[in-house]
Formats: structure tokens, sequence, C-alpha cells
């Protein structure tokens, strides 16, 4: 069996609780140096990379600056970090429900992502909590939606990181999710829902289309009030805004839903009115390295069911 490559370490701190971007060099292409290849992949502004090379931002595995005039070299490895975008703080608090040497275990708010993404990077749950918690090397082991509160697993330990990444694909984890959507009477329930789902890279919503499903969840009322429902979804499967889908589809949109049934236009950066009232609940599965029985319940509520005159503002 041929080994896969060896990754060096990064010669470069994380900053803000964020990883340097990597960049491993690709066989051929006809570059003769580093910096050629930069301002070909990187499609930076007009003397950026340059820039970035006179001040020594870019270094290779030895933590020593790239020269403009670097050689290529296929499989070289070069660091950076990106310049942070000015993002507006997410003003609620994180709070890590469970920790041992292995696992936190992180209940999340509403408009925070899980992992840096696009225009979110400092302003995430990994970057918080590495800050926080001073652990550099922790690692996400699964993502919720950024609109969507609850449970997040994360691992301390980069070489276990797999074994718990593996519960997630393996479908071992016990999830239960909590919803506010409109009270529907003629809405059998509780039902299962098989479908389809896709999600295109640069469309924002995800569609359900014919074929093969791929996508399973069950949907249950839990108690109803004044044309609201509460709902418990345990989803089967882990598509891209399954339960979101799921229940849009069975007539029954998720309060402050902005995909669905219809894409709705951006918010202003600060607002944080009207969070999607959905909440991962339960997050339960069998420690892969230690053994133990984990049941983690998320102490967050939604508002629409809790306090909707608040909610609804």
């Amino acid at each position: 069996m041929r080994r896969k490559p060896r990754i060096p370490p990064s010669p470069l701190p994380q900053r803000e609780g964020v990883d340097p971007v990597r960049v491993k060099l690709p066989q051929g292409g006809g570059w003769g140096t580093v910096r050629d290849h930069l301002v070909a992949r990187l499609a930076a502004g007009d003397g950026v990379v340059d820039g970035m090379l006179d001040a020594g931002l870019i270094v290779g595995a030895d933590g020593r600056p790239v020269e403009r005039d670097t050689a290529y070299v296929p499989g070289m490895f070069v660091w950076f970090h990106r310049e942070l975008p000015d993002e507006e703080r997410v003003p609620f608090a994180l709070d890590v429900v469970y920790r041992d040497e292995h696992i936190v275990v992180a209940d999340k708010p509403h408009f925070l992502a899980t992992t840096p993404r696009g225009s979110h990077v400092a302003e995430t749950v990994l970057a918080r909590l590495r800050r926080d918690l001073r652990i550099p090397a922790l690692g996400a082991a699964h993502r919720l939606d950024r609109l969507t509160a609850g449970l997040v697993l994360f691992t301390v330990r980069p070489e276990e990181r797999g074994a718990y990444q593996s519960l997630f694909r393996d479908k071992r984890v016990h999830k239960e999710y909590e919803a506010v959507a409109a009270y529907d009477p003629e809405v059998a329930l509780p039902r299962t829902v098989r479908s389809r789902i896709v999600k295109e890279r640069g469309i924002l919503a995800a569609r359900e289309v014919a074929g093969e499903p791929n996508a399973v969840s069950r949907i249950e009322l839990t108690e109803h009030r004044d044309g609201r429902g509460r709902y418990r979804l345990l989803p089967r499967t882990g598509q891209t805004h399954q339960l979101r889908v799921h229940m849009n589809a069975s007539g029954l949109p998720i309060l402050g839903d902005p995909l669905y049934p219809v894409v709705t236009d951006p918010v202003p950066a600060g607002d944080f009115r009207r969070p999607l009232q959905l909440l991962a609940r339960v997050l339960e599965f069998t420690d892969p390295v230690t053994g133990h029985e984990h049941r983690f319940l998320s102490e967050r509520a939604l508002t629409a069911w809790s306090a909707y005159e608040d909610w609804v503002q």
C-alpha cells in the first residue's frame, strides 16, 4: 500500500484561533517561481502577493520567508495568514457543556458558524473555543448550520479526530432536534419523510429531486398552542439543510428560515432578530476512544415558543 505523503507541521502559529493557509505546489504547470504560481492561484489584487513576499509573510516549511525568486518545486508547502475579514461579533454566549482530555461539547448560539468559512473566520465556534480554552489543536467532528443553535462535538487530539468523525459518517450518533413552525392539523404526524436532496455549489437553497432517497427524517409534534407547533425532529441521514427541507416539504416551514419556502434578501450585518427556530437538542453516542456512554442536552430555548412576542419584534 502506498503511504500518504507526510504533511509538515505549520511553521506559523494560529492567529485569533485561526490556522494559517497551507498551499501545496502541484506537479507540472510550468511555473518558474513560487511567486508566479501564487499570483496565478490566489487571484489576489495587483501587487498583493508581491507585497506579502516582500514583507516576509509567506514562509516555507522551515519558517523562512519565501523570496520573489524562490524556485518552484513541485510538492513544496508554503504557509501564510489570510487577512481576517471585518466581522460583526455574534453577541451571544458560547457554552461548554462537557470537556475531557478527548472531546469538548459546545452549545452554540444561533448566527455563529461552526468552523471558519467565507466571511466567518474568527467569529466561529472553533476559533472562539481555541482561544477561550487554549486548545490550538481543537478540531470539529461535525458541523451545524450557522443559523442553527445547539450541540456540536469537537476533538482535542488530532490523531483521534477520525474516530469521532466516523461516528457521524457511520450513523452511530443519536441526534434529536427541536423546531418551531406553524401548527396545521391537516398535516398527519408523526411521519417519516424520505427524499433525494441535492445542494449545488453557489446556490443557497437545497432542493428535492427525483431519484433514490438519500435523506430520511422523522417529524413528531410534541405540543401546540396559538397556531404554533413544537416539533421533535430525528434525522437518520445528514444531508445539507435536510430538516429544513423536509419540514418545508411537509407544509411546515420552520419559523425564521430565510431559505425555505423562499430565499429572502440578506439581513444587514449585526441584525440578530428572529433567529431560525431550529435547535440541536440531544447528542448521544458511545465514545469510540473511552467507551463511555454520552448523552448531552442543550439548555437553550427557542424563543418563538418560549417568548414569541420577543422573537417576532
